[in-house]
């Protein structure tokens, strides 16, 4: 059975995102490259790449005294987690209602409904 993957904040989505990009890093390189991104301070850095850590997010290799860290899921098994997660919180898992609401409000180029319509309908040539 497949590990449950763990649930992330939006700031350690953050680092994770650093970390699927640029894998293995240390902690400075992950400050360095969000220096330009947030206000963060390195002190925060190392505190999300900690819960990561402890979450199971992250893994990492010690050289002396320098940890290098590298991703132990993937950023595809995180966004399905979070997918099925946001379902069945704010839609109680009924995806054609989610489905509806956003087809609703949103603005669709011809070129988008068209993928939307391909797509479905391939998943009704596998059914």
């Amino acid at each position: 059975m497949k590990e449950k993957i763990p649930r992330i904040s939006e700031s350690e989505w953050e680092v994770m995102k650093v970390f699927w990009n640029h894998s293995p890093a240390s902690a400075n390189e992950v400050i360095e490259l969000l220096d330009s991104k947030t206000d963060w301070k390195p002190t925060t850095i190392k505190t999300l790449i900690n819960r990561l850590v402890k979450k199971g997010a992250l893994g990492f290799h010690q050289k002396g005294k320098t940890y290098s860290y590298f991703p132990l899921i993937s950023e595809e098994e995180c966004l399905k987690a979070e997918s099925s997660s946001f379902l069945n919180r704010l839609y109680g898992g009924a995806l054609k209602v989610m489905i509806v609401n956003f087809l609703k409000d949103e603005k669709l180029t011809e070129a988008e409904i068209d993928e939307l319509k391909e797509i479905l309908d391939q998943r009704k040539k596998e059914s």
